[in-house]
């Protein structure tokens, strides 16, 4: 119980909603972020009245890491964002309902559970970020191999992946692929030792990724374009970035219920409206967030989308999910804080 107390105490604190002695409280977990989140609650609470949205915004690492300790008194309703893989495991673990929402034949299949215990939302694909003050575009990395280079050694920050999903889909994404291209399992961890030998530091959180791009203490990173794309146009902050050219892991941000919310109604009609054909454009135009949805015109779609082409890497994304957490277990014990040790040019 105490658990669970800290858990809305933290919500409350975080989403700054009202509380009513006759609404339903419906808890939200989610990495999107409080300008997003708080839209959607406000409009949500606008056409259901009698419900109290309350949200918590963390990584998405964490959201599967608290859905899990909570597997046997679940404090959320519905769990929204993050990767397809994260889901995947929580549905492997029975942590999720399965719930089949009404535009489920707008979604490819490789976008959703075939139990129906999640459905994708967004496409995210990852870009290497950069403070566009710093380096020019033709100046910029245009490719994986290129944050090797020994000229960016202490020129890139990165989020730490332990918590997030986007850091750990980048990494684990060019594990598969160093192993495909050299038939060496360690490849991979190779790569990611020369990366660490380049990065100046690993941040606990987006805010403080942003804060320390935009004040020049260095001028690289990899993120995932729908925040690149957020940052520079809500924020003004000065990044730009570049599309990796060989191709870039494109992750799949998905939506579930939690198995035993303790107000599953109220869960199923918060996942309509926020996946509704008029959230999911308001998202994409507001928060530039890319639609998984096939029904959606894409002339409807803001410019940003149409004029980014992206070429998907090529990912087993169930391989991934698998081991997802044993190969960030290793980069953390193993890797991490390594690359200053390596002598030899990539």
């Amino acid at each position: 119980m105490k658990h669970g107390f800290l858990v809305l105490a933290a919500c409350l604190v975080v989403s700054g909603c009202s509380r009513g002695p006759d609404k339903t409280p419906l808890l939200v977990y989610s990495p999107h972020g409080k300008d997003l989140l708080s839209t959607f609650e406000r409009e949500f609470e606008a056409v259901h009245p009698d419900v109290d949205v309350r949200w918590l915004d963390m990584g998405a690492q964490d959201v599967y890491e608290r859905v899990a300790t909570e597997r046997n008194n679940p404090q959320a309703d519905i769990w929204w964002g993050g990767p397809m893989t994260s889901f995947e495991r929580a549905a492997e673990e029975s942590l999720l309902a399965a719930y089949r929402p009404t535009w489920a034949a707008e979604v490819p299949p490789e976008a959703k559970s075939e139990e129906d215990f999640w459905f994708g939302t967004f496409y995210t694909p990852e870009v290497i970020m950069y403070n566009r003050t710093m380096l020019s575009d033709s100046g910029a990395p245009s490719d994986w191999d290129d944050l090797l280079d020994p000229k960016w050694r202490g020129k890139i920050i990165l989020r730490s992946p332990l918590a997030s999903g986007t850091m750990r889909t980048i990494f684990c994404a060019i594990i598969q692929r160093e192993a495909q291209r050299s038939g060496d399992s360690s490849a991979g961890f190779v790569w990611l030792q020369k990366l660490d030998r380049n990065t100046k530091t690993y941040v606990a959180d987006p805010t403080q990724l942003y804060l320390r791009i935009a004040r020049e203490e260095a001028p690289l990173s990899v993120w995932d374009m729908p925040d690149v794309e957020f940052q520079i146009h809500r924020n003004n902050d000065p990044f730009a970035y570049r599309i990796p050219t060989s191709g870039t892991p494109v992750l799949v941000e998905g939506i579930a219920i939690i198995r035993g919310a303790q107000h599953p109604v109220a869960a199923r009609e918060f996942y309509e409206f926020v996946t509704s054909k008029a959230s999911i454009l308001e998202a994409a135009r507001q928060f530039y967030r890319v639609p998984v949805r096939s029904d959606i015109p894409r002339d409807s779609l803001p410019d940003w989308i149409r004029a980014h082409p992206w070429k998907p890497m090529s990912v087993d994304w169930r391989v991934l999910a698998r081991h997802e957490q044993q190969w960030m277990q290793y980069w953390d014990d193993h890797v991490k804080g390594t690359g200053a040790s390596i002598q030899t040019s990539p």
